[in-house]
């Protein structure tokens, strides 16, 4: 039976958790409402393919977080800061922006006006992706090494929860309701975030002096050489040239899936599939088969090793796109469905557990944070860049063929997996483990579809 990390159940007890499981809800909860659920709503309006294909580009926030993470850990923001500390305050100024953006959504009419959902929607984006950064580095800094396990725990399943609210809760307010109201309603569930922030100890701290060259401080400060080039330095030296390999292939690695996700939810309803059908499926039913293929690929890792973790994800996750192929061709029913949704939402997954387990083995102690978040932008950028003209390829060749050449793009995936077999050590692997607990605990989720 698995344990909590460090094999004491009464970890599960300590303040943090439930802070830590609060603050993943509210860092999960706006993920789909400006992706799957979004997109949805812009195909039921009537909107063109090619503009919800488009709308994948308001993703660019995640990818890019780390060009103003800096300004996170470097500046206080205005009266709140003295109020609350650093990290709270621009916790508190993340989730209002979320919040603000959620209700601007709702309070627009994607038909009359797509420009106006297009500028809520990207402040949702921008501060859902800084809430991201500010939690992860409030995470780091609650506790220490030890008990990160537990809190990674706690924090994936108050993400999962809020892909449940988000996805199936959204839908079904929007089925018996509206959509304007479901919005309202996910913008009200910001609060318990906010209130989690209000509860949370200050943890507002100092560098260590030997990485700012000696120097104190008695309040973190940023310099552009020591968080960005001082650890692509460190990576280039250990790596050298094979850097570049390494770098396409978790470019590259979840490429197929994040493609094919931005034209899932329209796909479902052109096939003539229901809301309640999608979300009962594919936001509730899809989440779960998720959570236990990315136990699966954890559990993997420790198992077979991560090489042959990473090789077995790739295959996995590409090739399960030609379930939705299989589905085009047979149209809406609803068994074929669930038969595509379970075999997908377990792939991407195990997939994801493989590609984090292997981004966090490659990152050295005190640059871990600063090239994980370099790593993590980098393996969601092509997704979304490619992801902008999926509904021009849809439009020209239909889904079936759409969904058959998102999968094609699992071949190169599989050639870099071998290429890079033999400087893939099973010693990073357990490295990582032994640190973070990858082998025990699920990754931060794909967007479930």
């Amino acid at each position: 039976m698995l344990k909590a990390p460090g094999g004491d159940w009464r970890l599960l007890a300590d303040r943090r958790v439930a802070l830590i499981l609060a603050l993943g809800y509210s860092s999960g909860l706006p993920l789909l409402l400006v992706f799957g659920t979004l997109s949805a709503w812009l195909r039921e309006s009537g909107v063109p393919v090619t503009t919800i294909g488009l709308f994948s580009y308001l993703a660019l926030a995640y990818s890019f977080k780390f060009l103003w993470s800096p300004i996170v850990d470097a500046f206080d923001v205005p009266v709140l800061s003295r109020l609350f500390g650093r990290r709270r305050a621009w916790m508190l100024t993340a989730q209002s922006l979320v919040a603000i953006g959620l209700v601007g959504v709702g309070l627009s009419n994607p038909t009359a006006s797509i420009a106006v959902t297009a500028m809520f929607a990207f402040l949702v984006a921008f501060g859902s992706a800084t809430q991201d950064v500010v939690v992860d580095g409030f995470r780091i800094d609650v506790a220490p090494t030890s008990r990160q396990g537990v809190l990674a725990a706690a924090y994936q399943l108050g993400y999962r929860l809020a892909l449940l609210c988000a996805g199936a809760g959204a839908l079904y307010i929007a089925e018996f309701v509206s959509w304007h109201a479901a919005y309202f309603a996910m913008a009200a569930l910001m609060v318990v975030g906010m209130t989690a922030t209000l509860l949370a100890p200050v943890v507002d701290k100092a560098p260590e002096p030997e990485a700012l060259g000696g120097a104190t401080r008695e309040v973190p400060k940023f310099s552009f050489a020591q968080a960005v080039i001082a650890p692509l330095r460190d990576l280039f030296r250990r790596k050298g040239l094979l850097l570049i390999g390494i770098l396409a292939l978790v470019a590259l690695y979840r490429l197929p899936d994040f493609v094919a996700g931005v034209m899932a939810n329209p796909f479902y309803i052109d096939l003539g599939f229901s809301k309640v059908d999608i979300a009962n499926v594919s936001k509730l039913y899809g989440v779960w088969v998720g959570m236990i293929g990315a136990f699966a690929g954890g559990i993997a890792v420790a198992k077979i090793g991560l090489r042959m973790t990473l090789l077995l994800g790739a295959i996995l996750g590409a090739g399960s796109n030609l379930m939705f192929t299989w589905l085009a061709m047979e149209g809406a029913k609803l068994p074929f469905l669930v038969a595509a949704i379970s075999v997908d939402n377990f792939a991407g997954s195990f997939a994801g557990s493989a590609l984090i387990a292997y981004m966090s083995g490659l990152t050295a102690p005190g640059f871990a944070a600063t090239q994980y978040a370099l790593l993590s932008s980098l393996y969601a950028l092509p997704g979304k860049l490619v992801g902008g003209v999926s509904g021009f390829i849809v439009q020209a060749h239909g889904y079936a063929t759409f969904f058959t050449m998102t999968a094609a793009v699992g071949i190169p995936v599989v050639l870099l997996c071998l290429f890079l077999w033999p400087y893939t050590t099973e010693a990073e692997a357990e490295d990582e483990k032994a640190e973070t607990g990858v082998g025990l605990q699920p990754p931060a989720p794909a967007p479930a579809r």
